[in-house]
């Protein structure tokens, strides 16, 4: 394993960052990841992640309602993990009370009462990373950067991260944040693939610029990038998020995915080890959220450390790219 240090910090993760959006309890009535595996399932996935050295684990409030930060919280009691050597990720900010007032969102009331809530599920007495899942529109920039600054001061989480967003209301938020003296973010975690690649345009630029930390959500774009176009897997005939995601582009989306199929073939690789490797290869990444449902995924994500693509075939695998819609920003 590789280890990189978190953004603009001196905290140490492994260049590959395990999602555990894939755990918890599931079912449909239980969250949008009905194909998400229980404690007994994710067991023997959790174990070889961190055999294969992982250390950085992603979860949020909203994976399976909670019930994803208590498979996390079982998973890390279960193998004895030693607190300082793991880097525990949680997020806030989508809807946990449907239909009720104050059931989501960023108020400093739902920032303060949620990571209460998250800690409890996680069996922790802090989270390392605290990221902000989306960016509420209904709350003053300024509530939200001081709220989160509390959690930070209250030794809740050790550092913050924000997600999906555009950089103009990423760069505000942080100018806010060193205007007050608030603790500023370090990490990005946005929507970045061989099949959605707009966030080259300005987010990434800013974040290399001042030294935040990438972290992509859904590098292999909910598998899209890791079979061959059409592919019918037990989580696509469930899964309701990802069509959502990507599916008004697959004309653009067929013609990439296809050369991947056809480039991954003549290296003898999977498409998913191409795939990885190709966004290993750029040096302003961190760590992608790999999630997986299999021992095999997991292995497959860390064989890519090893893979050093060429010039030419990180060109072969760019070349069909063309402008997409914007994508995963609320």
């Amino acid at each position: 394993m590789e280890y990189v240090k978190l953004g603009n910090s001196g905290t140490d993760v492994s260049r590959i960052c395990l999602g555990m959006m894939s755990f918890g309890k599931p079912g449909k009535e239980n969250g949008l990841f009905p194909w998400a595996k229980d404690f007994d399932e994710a067991k023997p996935i959790f174990k070889k992640a961190i055999d294969l050295g992982i250390n950085f684990f992603d979860t949020a409030n909203i994976y399976q309602m909670g019930t994803s930060e208590e498979v996390t919280g079982k998973l890390i009691k279960e193998f004895g993990l030693y607190r300082d050597d793991i880097v525990v990720n949680t997020k806030v900010d989508m809807v946990m009370r449907p239909g009720r007032p104050n059931g989501g969102g960023l108020s400093r009331k739902e920032i303060l009462s949620e990571i209460d809530k998250s800690l409890k599920r996680l069996q922790l007495d802090y989270v390392d990373l605290y990221q902000i899942h989306r960016l509420d529109p209904h709350t003053p920039m300024e509530e939200i950067m001081d709220a989160l600054n509390d959690v930070v001061k209250s030794g809740k989480a050790r550092y913050l991260g924000a997600s999906s967003m555009y950089a103009w209301q990423f760069e505000k938020l942080q100018n806010i944040a060193e205007k007050h003296g608030y603790t500023k973010f370090i990490t990005m975690q946005n929507n970045y693939n061989l099949i959605y690649r707009e966030e080259e345009r300005e987010m990434i630029p800013y974040c290399v610029d001042s030294k935040i930390g990438i972290i992509p959500w859904s590098p292999l774009a909910g598998g899209r990038t890791a079979h061959p176009w059409g592919t019918i897997t037990p989580r696509v005939k469930i899964d309701e998020v990802s069509p959502m995601v990507w599916g008004s582009c697959d004309a653009m989306d067929k013609i990439v995915v296809d050369n991947i199929e056809k480039i991954a073939k003549e290296h003898g690789r999977s498409m998913a080890q191409e795939s990885l490797a190709w966004m290993l290869s750029k040096p302003f990444i961190t760590s992608p959220i790999v999630g997986t449902t299999s021992v095999k995924h997991v292995e497959e994500a860390v064989s890519a450390l090893d893979i050093k693509l060429t010039a030419d075939e990180i060109a072969a695998l760019e070349k069909p790219y063309v402008p997409h819609p914007v994508l995963g920003m609320f």
